[in-house]
């Protein structure tokens, strides 16, 4: 049993705290906010009586591990802060926003053994697992190109989201370059053929919105793209383009995570709602429904607080969902599809909130049982870094007007440090 300290108490804290507090590998969980109203509000309505005021009070504390849910551009030096501190640790994406901080977190995970969890929501869309299974088997043959993207417009919920987060100076912080925040693209293509990138040319689209968000001097990076597009090379000697847009006219039915991979004998397609694999002899299979995600009971409901109760889940955060934009609301309201491995989750996540296509059930059990067992989680600190990296250098050539650069190679898994056994229940490490 281990005990687990939250820092941040945001949105996106609320959806992973009832997921930490009733694992059945855990025993404590402690939760920590720079605001005090906040920070109350949110544990009251989670149950918790453990709280701290700061990241190093918790940080200080006894807990085991840290699980961070701060702004984007704070990731790294709080890893680094947590790492330091002796903490197993889980971070939202990115790892961090600088190939320096990438590589101390990389090297502080290496030096003290500790475990690093990311939470790469693409890892676990059906999507990823669907390709990863069938290019484990050989289904696609050889990989040539695929096409990776994160289709967000900021009208939907992200201003809000910087508001909530960031305060008054939020625009500064809005304003962050969209190829720092490049892993649900990356991952989703580097999460299916585990290969690395090499190089890459970027392009960026400089913004013509005049709401202060992005522009030279209109935030902390003086980046002025909203969107973004990147072609990489990948050692295994495939393509990949990556589109990181934030001002963009466009929503699909998956969330905006549209992914595309050919292969020398089949592909899979995403397009417009439609999910279809294609072999190059047998002809395409449409496997939307396959793939599609069931819907919590309470998103069917009228009232929010009635539809929350229905959910049976202490702390559950229907009701606060409801004043979200419907993008964000279908972000964090959903459940499995049938290629999720439902079986190897605690029995307590069945009637807890899941989202982002099914993936938050799987992250969180991924980390508990990984420090428990002291062994490497699918999405560990070598794929974070794999998946983040290219799109550090991907903005430093935008700048340079499209250059190739090189991207580094953070390296994989130790060979002597064992990998998860994801297959296995967590019920049957209890004790």
């Amino acid at each position: 049993m281990i005990s687990i300290g939250i820092s941040g108490a945001g949105m996106f804290a609320e959806a992973f705290i009832p997921l930490f507090a009733q694992h059945p590998l855990v025993e404590r969980v402690v939760l920590a906010d720079l605001v005090p109203e906040r920070l109350a509000e949110v544990a009251q309505r989670h149950g918790l009586v453990e709280t701290v005021g700061s990241h190093a009070e918790l940080c200080a504390s006894d807990v085991d591990a840290v699980a961070i849910f701060a702004q984007r551009h704070l990731h790294g030096p709080l890893t680094l802060e947590a790492l330091d501190a002796g903490k197993h640790t889980y971070c939202a994406v990115p790892i961090a926003s600088s190939l320096d901080d990438v590589g101390r977190i990389v090297s502080a995970v290496e030096r003290t053994g500790l475990v690093y969890a990311s939470g790469e929501t693409s890892y676990y869309y059906p999507h990823t697992i669907y390709c990863r299974d069938r290019y484990a088997r050989g289904d696609f043959g050889a990989f040539v190109y695929a096409e990776g993207n994160y289709l967000h417009d900021m009208a939907h919920g992200f201003y809000a989201a910087f508001q909530h987060s960031g305060g008054e100076q939020w625009r500064r912080v809005a304003g962050y370059p969209p190829m720092l925040y490049p892993t649900h693209s990356t991952g989703a293509v580097l999460g299916v053929t585990g290969a690395r990138v090499t190089d890459v040319s970027c392009l960026g689209y400089a913004d013509v919105e005049e709401d202060g968000v992005f522009g030279v001097g209109a935030n902390e990076w003086d980046n002025p793209y909203s969107n973004q597009t990147a072609l990489m090379r990948t050692d295994d000697g495939g393509m990949l383009r990556v589109n990181e847009f934030r001002r963009i006219g466009w929503r699909g039915t998956h969330g905006g995570n549209p992914l595309t991979i050919y292969g020398t004998r089949a592909s899979f397609e995403e397009n417009a709602g439609s999910q279809v694999w294609v072999d190059r002899d047998g002809g395409p299979t449409d496997v939307t429904g396959l793939l599609a995600c069931a819907k919590h009971v309470e998103d069917t409901a009228d009232d929010g607080a009635a539809g929350a109760a229905a959910a049976g889940s202490p702390g559950d955060v229907a009701a606060e969902h409801a004043g979200l934009h419907e993008v964000l609301r279908e972000d964090f309201s959903s459940r499995y599809s049938a290629v999720h491995p439902v079986h190897r989750l605690p029995q307590a996540y069945a009637r807890l909130r899941n989202g982002h296509l099914g993936s938050h059930h799987f992250l969180a059990d991924d980390f508990v049982r990984a420090v428990v067992t002291r062994t490497v989680p699918p999405v560990n600190v070598w794929e974070a870094a794999a998946y983040a990296a290219p799109g550090i250098v991907a903005h430093a050539s935008s700048l340079a007007g499209g250059d190739r650069l090189p991207v580094p190679d953070f390296g994989r898994p130790p060979t002597d440090r064992p990998l998860l056994a994801v297959d296995v229940p967590a019920e049957e490490l209890v004790g």
